[in-house]
């Protein structure tokens, strides 16, 4: 497992869940409210509002909350006016960096993460500079050691996965993103508990860091990640599990 499934997954064992869940509802309610203005309030007929209620659940946000923020989207109550915003740029040792922004003001928001990049090893780039080497996919993390290829392509045939990733842990299913909650209700069902479950940006390939280089890494994700407009960064660093928990560790 490499790059932002790896960060993820690391980060979720190591979260301090309850005092980071108040900003964890904020960007999902601000994901949910975007989503709603876009495409409705009605989560059938609206792919992007199913896959963020399904999130917003998994996190055990309050269904009242969740229905708030939809009828923000919709302009039955009032509240801010948020736009999807994408930023890309590059980090230590040329690490592509891939930033999505939920903002009402990107005036403010642009300046404060150039400083963020530019104050931890990174540059911003011009639109279209590193965004054609992700690919965007649903990834659903198992956790099953010693899990082999057969076992791992049948289960993912039954879930409705297009491919597997086979990793020390276990395996990652990669699912077409329209296709993610259902495979991920496929793999409920089946009473196994993923331990990372996201429509992600997948790198086609990916810089190796070690030492300070990974460690000023760590740093300017986990400075992104606490801007308050950030709701996710993707990057193609691969940084050696024991490290990447290490330094995660120490921030902590």
């Amino acid at each position: 497992m490499s790059g932002h499934s790896k960060w993820a997954t690391t980060k979720h064992k190591k979260a301090a869940i309850d005092a980071k869940r108040g900003k964890a509802f904020t960007r999902l309610a601000k994901e949910i409210t975007v989503a709603a203005r876009i495409g409705g309030g009605d989560p059938e007929g609206n792919p992007r509002l199913r896959t963020a209620m399904l999130k917003a659940r998994e996190e055990n946000m309050p269904m009242d909350n969740i229905k708030k923020a939809i009828q923000r989207g919709t302009g039955e109550i009032p509240g801010a006016h948020y736009e999807d915003y994408q930023f890309e740029g590059h980090g230590p040792k040329g690490v592509a960096i891939l930033i999505k922004v939920q903002t009402d003001n990107k005036n403010r928001t642009v300046p404060e993460i150039r400083t963020i990049l530019s104050k931890n090893g990174g540059n911003l780039g011009e639109n279209g500079c590193v965004s054609w080497m992700f690919d965007m996919k649903g990834i659903i993390t198992l956790e099953i050691p010693g899990i082999d290829e057969d076992r791992a392509m049948e289960m993912a045939l039954e879930a409705g996965a297009e491919d597997i990733r086979l990793h020390d842990g276990g395996v990652d299913l990669v699912t077409a993103p329209q296709d993610f909650p259902a495979v991920l209700e496929a793999v409920k069902t089946k009473k196994l508990s993923p331990a990372y479950a996201e429509v992600t940006m997948i790198p086609q390939t990916t810089v190796p860091l070690d030492g300070k280089d990974a460690q000023m890494m760590v740093r300017l994700m986990e400075a992104l990640e606490d801007h308050d407009d950030v709701q996710n960064v993707y990057a193609n660093f691969d940084i050696p599990d024991h490290l990447l928990e290490q330094l995660l560790g120490e921030g902590s």
